[in-house]
């Protein structure tokens, strides 16, 4: 949608009787391509507009949003919004970000934009050699598939306080997803990559490769007692142990007094040395972009610096509510008031890579699958169902299934062993993670 278009939504709700008045403009284009055994399975495009309008009526405020972007359409949307904000109860935390920390033009060149857009037949046939990839190996008795994808998205905002702002970027993606074993003792594994830019993906026989070991090397998988032991977190899904953080430490968490960290900040959670950062300018990164979903600039951020938490995740409305002011944090779609979420945030890696957490903990539990994660907003305590591999005297030993860990993340946190084998793999991540003693409970 033309820049003017959206000026004219905005103009047009003050015009209906909104004292302010924001239009958001999204546009999406994707194509995906599946196979299984061999076969087309599906393609998909997608071709998705979607137009946004948040009024504010005093301290009263309302969001409509609709995909019919015709002058009739953008009409009708307006009335309803400013007829749904003057119903609404009044919020004394809503409103636009202050003036003074919107961003400013030119923007940063975040190289998020890939001129190259593949033919279905293209993205076929990557899906064909990643899912051949993971049925070369030996051990794979059947296939989940293989799947390629690209898509292309544009997102702009404009505010009756004078922002205007646009940040575009493409994706693409490969996955595949193996079977090993037969019957009962079948096990599978999925491998897959998302990147800005085509030429930064592995090759999709790589892909299809890891995918295919991973399944072979769950075979035979067994059950163990429940016990107490060492625990590592594998970098590939180390970051789902950190997740939890960030909610705990958003602006809205804390305002309604839900999370278990709303009396720590500025205090040690960590060991000395961890580093958290959230870097939302970092060169073709999933999660960069310039400005927030409140047109607020962004800024490279260590949430936990030398293992002390500095900063909640505020948007303009939550930093109210605390008398502190926004981070630049604030996340939004076509509908909706803007909500909280990171850009680019990584663990920084430590000292010992996975074979030298495994020796420093001589006896534990590899964790490479996780799900069902249960967690206790007050208070900290997570459990989640997990399997990997056992592992004595610093060397993996077996495969190990349905077992579930849990333990209090303030304790766990504090306690935590930072890996040194981080790899950049999507907008969150996170070295090995070793935690030296939680409660396992198996068979």
């Amino acid at each position: 949608m033309d820049e003017n278009l959206l000026h004219d939504v905005v103009a047009a709700a003050r015009k209906a009787g909104a004292d302010a008045a924001e239009a958001v403009f999204a546009e999406r284009q994707s194509l995906s391509v599946g196979v299984r055994l061999g076969e087309l399975e599906e393609v998909e495009r997608e071709e998705a507009k979607d137009l946004g309008l948040r009024v504010f009526v005093g301290r009263r405020s309302a969001t409509v949003s609709g995909s019919d972007v015709s002058p009739e359409a953008r009409a009708k949307l307006v009335e309803r919004a400013v007829a749904m904000a003057r119903l609404a109860p009044e919020d004394p935390y809503a409103g636009f970000a202050p003036k003074d920390r919107l961003a400013k033009g030119p923007f940063p060149d975040l190289d998020l934009i890939d001129a190259y857009e593949p033919s279905a037949e293209t993205l076929e046939a990557q899906a064909r050699a990643a899912e051949a990839g993971a049925r070369s190996i030996e051990g794979v008795t059947n296939s989940d598939g293989g799947s390629s994808s690209w898509s292309s998205t544009v997102w702009r905002l404009v505010t009756s306080d004078g922002f205007s702002g646009q940040h575009a970027a493409t994706g693409f993606g490969i996955s595949a997803s193996a079977i090993a074993g037969e019957g009962a003792g079948m096990e599978r594994g999925g491998e897959g990559r998302s990147v800005r830019h085509a030429e930064d993906l592995p090759s999709p026989e790589a892909i299809g490769a890891k995918a295919g070991q991973q399944a072979v090397a769950r075979l035979g998988a067994r059950k163990i007692g429940s016990t107490t032991a060492p625990v590592i977190f594998e970098n590939r899904l180390a970051m789902s142990l950190i997740s939890p953080l960030v909610g705990a430490i958003s602006g809205p968490a804390i305002a309604r007094g839900t999370s278990f960290l709303k009396d720590k900040l500025h205090q040690k959670i960590f060991a000395a040395g961890v580093q958290l950062t959230d870097d939302p300018h970092r060169v073709r990164g999933l999660g960069s972009a310039p400005f927030d979903d409140e047109g607020v600039t962004t800024v490279r951020r260590a949430l936990i610096d030398d293992g002390v938490l500095t900063t909640w995740l505020l948007n303009s409305a939550s930093a109210r509510q605390l008398g502190l002011e926004t981070t630049g944090h604030a996340s939004r779609g076509s509908a909706g008031a803007p909500g909280v979420s990171t850009h680019n945030l990584t663990l920084e890696p430590g000292q010992l890579d996975l074979a030298g957490l495994m020796g420093q903990a001589k006896d534990g539990l590899l964790i490479t699958s996780m799900f069902g994660p249960s967690l206790n907003g007050n208070t900290g305590d997570w459990s989640v169902g997990c399997s990997g591999f056992w592992f004595e005297n610093g060397q993996l030993a077996y495969p190990v299934t349905e077992i579930t860990v849990a333990g209090n993340l303030i304790d766990i946190y504090g306690r935590l062993v930072v890996g040194s084998d981080l790899e950049l793999r999507g907008a969150s991540n996170s070295p090995s993670l070793l935690v030296d003693g939680l409660a396992i409970a198996g068979k």
